[in-house]
């Protein structure tokens, strides 16, 4: 038994660490080595130094990411990222070829995680590049913030990235549609373009960049340019030489829509 690669299950949610254990321990060819919640993560990677590590994204204390971030460059083990559905998540881990599952997590889908993650050990094929996804993965993050500070008056306010609808540019400011609400930020296009996640964000127009998670519907309009109807009820021009673009990287989110 002692033989066998160590996995550590970190997640918040007792219902999703038992699952993940029973998934773990019907395979035979692993060792649960131990369960816990982000904030003790660190700590019990640390002490029990596991293999593989089954990481849920999304947790509300310490997310996954800042697990990998404090144990720092190159000493994280194996990880398979457990989330739920989240099309910007999704895009991001294979954008940079890193395994992760969906919850509610299925049978198959796991098997199949697993033995990839098995390859990924050492004496397996393909560690180098996974290497170097979940690096990449890291430092975008960290690229790219979750939140913005946004003048408003003689105060500022925090606009969280997520919540961002789409941009568009007004003289030498730009007016981010968030909701109800519509900030002023003095930046350019080319600015914002730096500072949003380009796996979530795209610039449809000159003037315009969109969230792809609100895009509802696509109608053509005139000399090769359409129009997009965003879950908002807004319209923006997308224009004819980013079309091309626009549509794959669309009917990448599309496919992996549930």
């Amino acid at each position: 038994m002692s033989g066998l690669p160590r996995v550590l299950v970190v997640d918040d949610e007792p219902l999703a660490r038992t699952l993940l254990r029973i998934l773990l321990e019907k395979d035979g060819g692993v060792q649960v080595a131990g369960e816990c919640s982000g904030t003790e993560a660190v700590g019990e990677i640390a002490r029990l130094r596991p293999d593989l590590l089954f990481l849920d994204v999304q947790m509300p204390e310490v997310d996954g990411f800042d697990v990998l971030a404090a144990l720092g460059p190159g000493r994280a083990p194996v990880v398979v990222f457990v989330t739920a559905f989240d099309q910007y998540a999704v895009r991001a881990f294979e954008v940079h070829a890193v395994d992760y599952l969906l919850k509610p997590v299925a049978e198959d889908r796991f098997r199949e995680a697993l033995a990839r993650a098995k390859e990924r050990l050492p004496g397996g094929t393909g560690v180098g590049a996974k290497e170097d996804g979940l690096a990449a993965l890291l430092r975008e993050r960290a690229r790219y913030p979750p939140r913005l500070l946004v003048p408003a008056h003689e105060r500022k306010v925090v606009v969280e990235v997520a919540s961002i609808d789409w941009v568009e540019a007004t003289d030498y400011y730009v007016s981010i549609h968030a909701g109800s609400q519509v900030h002023l930020l003095r930046q350019t296009m080319a600015e914002m373009e730096r500072v949003l996640d380009p796996s979530r964000f795209f610039r449809v127009h000159r003037s315009a960049i969109v969230n792809l998670d609100r895009v509802r519907e696509i109608r053509p309009l005139f000399r090769g340019d359409s129009s997009l109807l965003l879950t908002t009820g807004d319209r923006v021009r997308l224009s004819r030489s980013r079309r091309a673009d626009f549509q794959r990287l669309f009917a990448a989110a599309i496919h992996r829509a549930p």
